[in-house]
């Protein structure tokens, strides 16, 4: 080891995220619930434009990703100027933290947030702020006074994972309100699809020039496995952050399968549908089960178990069933198992699984 080759101040201190398993040793014919993944993939349209993107490997990409903008734009009714794509919502996260967060400085998330918000706060140097929540909801009271001249960015999931609850539209827009001038509100939308008529902050976006929200094809669309995430926010901000992104960040395939995957809706709609009925069918099921949850508007339940030691156990057993669900004590939930909304076998199968958990014990 050479002792004078060192990585900045922090760096060594970041914990590795570690993505939902995949398998479990000596188990075939797992199902995976772990990753909050789409069970029914990609849209056709998307497939077919996966098939036909082979034609262009040997071409560079757009480096200004004009014909996707536009896309999600035409959808989502926003101004296309004001869109920056990146690898994933993470990589615009990211971007956000290296533009504007720094030695000093401090990035403020809710106890219960996505685990990217603390490791690249402090990937920039920054010192990241861990907020209470209130019954696994974002407090925008207790985030408020988190807040001083310190704070540059202050980052909410809406839906929340790995909880699945929501704060109203007036609740996000107080936060904004009452934010210190200096500090930026992300609205992470990753879930937003799922939620009926739902603009993940948008409308707010246009009457402040403090506030940006995240998005990602990696859910509800079907494509995590391709890495492909959007931002929209004030023209100020884009701006700096397109200054910071690599010019090729996004690849051919990944542009023209994200846009026709944008641009077929009635797919969002049915996959939108579809989750919805599993997802209260599951609830229920547990529930009676003496399993509860909270009310989840994303793709998952979070899974209530009496103790550390149930929720590790029920686990275990889950696993030699061959079901892979997501333990988030990382997230301090260590008593709750985040599991995935599947299709309808899949939902039926854990459920009859933790039946058999329960029954046992």
């Amino acid at each position: 080891m050479n002792d004078h080759i060192r990585p900045q101040p922090g760096i060594l201190d970041i914990a590795l995220y570690e993505g939902g398993k995949a398998s479990v040793a000596g188990v075939s014919n797992v199902v995976k619930l772990s990753s909050n993944e789409n069970p029914f993939g990609p849209s056709d349209r998307a497939k077919d434009a996966f098939q036909r993107s082979v034609h262009q490997l040997h071409r560079y990409p757009s480096t200004d990703h004009a014909s996707l903008r536009e896309a999600i734009a035409d959808t989502h009714g926003l101004d296309a100027a004001r869109i920056i794509c990146g690898v994933g919502s993470d990589e615009i996260i990211h971007f956000l933290c290296q533009a504007y967060a720094g030695p000093k400085d401090e990035v403020v998330y809710t106890e219960h947030g996505f685990l990217m918000y603390r490791i690249s706060a402090m990937a920039a140097g920054a010192t990241p702020v861990e907020v209470a929540e209130r019954d696994r909801t974002t407090d925008v009271d207790a985030i408020l006074r988190a807040c001083n001249r310190r704070t540059k960015l202050v980052f909410i999931a809406n839906p929340n994972n790995p909880t699945g609850t929501m704060i109203s539209a007036a609740e996000v827009e107080r936060l904004a309100a009452g934010l210190p001038p200096q500090a930026i509100l992300v609205l992470d939308g990753a879930y937003a699809e799922y939620v009926e008529g739902f603009d993940a902050g948008a409308a707010l976006i246009e009457a402040r020039d403090n506030v940006v929200m995240t998005r990602t094809f990696s859910k509800i669309y079907g494509l995590g496995g391709l890495r492909i995430g959007w931002g929209y926010g004030p023209k100020h901000i884009i701006d700096v952050l397109n200054r910071i992104r690599g010019p090729f960040n996004l690849s051919n395939t990944q542009l023209d399968v994200a846009e026709a995957a944008v641009r077929d809706q009635d797919y969002v709609a049915k996959c939108r549908a579809d989750n919805a009925r599993m997802r209260h069918w599951l609830a229920e099921a547990l529930a009676e089960l003496g399993v509860p949850s909270d009310t989840s508007m994303a793709n998952f339940i979070l899974a209530r178990f009496a103790s550390v030691d149930e929720a590790e156990a029920c686990d275990k057993f889950l696993q030699s069933q061959g079901l892979i669900v997501r333990r988030v004590a990382s997230y301090n939930l260590p008593n709750c198992l985040r599991i995935t909304i599947g299709d309808e076998a899949s939902c039926r199968r854990v459920a009859h699984a933790i039946g058999q958990f329960k029954g046992v014990r």
